[in-house]
C-alpha cells in the first residue's frame, strides 16, 4: 500500500526550519503518481503596476509553515486521501511573456497526463490562460469561478494580448470556457467606461461586484453557483487583490472595498463538491508583503482549495457548546 506524503509537522523539525517547500511537504521532480501538486510559476513580466509577483511562489511557500494537515472548520483531511507533493516552479523566459505563456502550456501538460490536480503559486494572472489552454486540451471547456477585483478582460494593453489584464479574452477566444458557467466574484473600482464589466456579462458569464457582496456572508451565493456548475469541470483562480487592501497590501493593484478574509474562505470552501481541475492563487508580491500577512493569507486559501479537491470529505465538527448563535 501506497504510503501517503504527509506536510512536516512542527514537533518533528520547528516551524523555521525544514524543506522549503509548500507546507513543508516532500518534493519531487514532476506529478507522476500523484493526486494533486502545488507548483509555482515565478512571473511578474504581465504586471502593469507594481512589480514583485515573480516572488510570490517562494513567498507563500515560506509563509505556508504554519499550517497543519487538518482542517478544523470543514473536518478536511487531505493528506489522508490524496498523494500530493511540491513540484517546484515552473522554469519560465523571464525576457518573453510570450514565450513564457508557451512555456505554461507545455509544462501543464505533462502535469495534466499524470492526472494530477494543479494548484498554482503565482505570479501574475497572465499565467491563468496558458494554463487554461492546457486544462482545455485535457479536460475540454472547463466552468470558471474568478474572485478577483478586475475582470482581466481586456483585449489589448500597450497593444500586447498577453497581459495580466487580458486573460479571460484570450481564454475565452481559445475556447477554454463554458460561457453559461463562468462566474466572477469581487469586481470593483474604478473604470474607463459605465460597461467595463458588461462585456463579460455578454458572453453570458456572471459577474457579482464587491459592493453587491459587502458585508454579507456568501453561502448562499456559492450554493448558486454549484447549482450554475454542477458536474462540469470547473477552474478556480482567485487574485488576493480581491481582499481589501488592508487585508492584502502586498499585490500590484489594490483597489479599496474588498472582500474580507472569511468571504474568501466562504468561496473557496463553497467548492466543495463540484468537480474542480485546478486552482491558481496570483498576485502576491513580497516587495509590499512588509509583515508576510498576504502571502500567508494566499498560502491558507491554496491550502483550503486542496481540502475542497474531489476525493476529500466534508466533515464540519458539531459544535462544543449549548448556545444557539444567529
Amino acid at each position: 500500500m501506497t504510503r501517503l506524503n504527509q506536510p512536516l509537522g512542527g514537533n518533528e523539525m520547528p516551524r523555521f526550519g525544514g524543506p522549503a517547500t509548500m507546507m513543508r511537504l516532500p518534493s519531487q521532480p514532476d506529478a507522476r503518481g500523484l493526486d494533486a501538486c502545488f507548483v509555482g510559476i515565478p512571473m511578474d513580466i504581465g504586471a502593469s503596476n507594481r512589480p514583485g509577483t515573480r516572488l510570490g511562489p517562494r513567498a507563500i511557500r515560506d509563509e505556508s509553515r504554519m499550517i497543519r494537515p487538518f482542517n478544523m472548520a470543514t473536518g478536511a483531511a487531505p493528506f489522508e486521501h490524496l498523494q500530493v507533493a511540491d513540484i517546484g516552479d515552473v522554469a519560465i523566459n523571464t525576457f518573453d511573456l510570450k514565450k513564457s505563456c508557451d512555456i505554461i502550456t507545455e509544462t501543464y501538460r505533462e502535469i495534466l497526463s499524470h492526472g494530477a490536480v494543479p494548484l498554482t503559486l503565482g505570479g501574475d494572472h497572465t499565467l491563468t490562460w496558458p494554463v487554461l489552454r492546457a486544462i482545455r486540451d485535457r479536460h475540454g471547456p472547463v466552468a470558471l469561478v474568478h474572485v478577483d477585483a478586475h475582470a482581466d478582460i481586456n483585449d489589448t494593453m500597450f497593444g500586447e494580448k498577453e497581459a495580466h489584464g487580458t486573460p479571460f479574452r484570450r481564454a475565452w477566444e481559445d475556447g477554454c470556457l463554458l460561457n453559461d458557467k463562468v462566474v466572477q466574484i469581487g469586481l470593483r473600482g474604478s473604470g474607463y467606461a459605465p460597461d467595463d464589466f458588461a462585456w463579460a456579462h455578454a458572453q453570458g458569464w456572471s459577474v457579482v461586484t464587491a459592493e453587491e457582496i459587502h458585508g454579507k456572508p456568501l453561502h448562499g451565493l456559492m450554493a448558486q453557483v454549484r447549482d450554475l456548475i454542477g458536474d462540469a469541470p470547473v477552474y478556480l483562480t482567485y487574485d488576493i487583490d480581491s481582499l481589501s487592501p488592508g487585508l492584502a497590501n502586498g499585490t500590484g493593484t489594490q483597489e479599496i472595498g474588498g472582500l474580507m478574509d472569511w468571504q474568501a474562505l466562504q468561496i473557496v470552501r463553497g467548492m466543495a463538491g463540484l468537480n474542480l481541475v485546478g486552482c491558481d492563487l496570483v498576485e502576491v508580491s513580497p516587495p509590499f508583503d512588509t509583515t508576510g500577512t498576504t502571502a500567508l493569507t494566499a498560502a491558507n486559501l491554496l491550502f483550503e482549495m486542496l481540502c475542497v479537491l474531489p476525493g476529500v470529505p466534508q466533515d464540519p465538527p458539531k459544535p462544543l457548546h449549548r448556545f444557539t448563535l444567529p
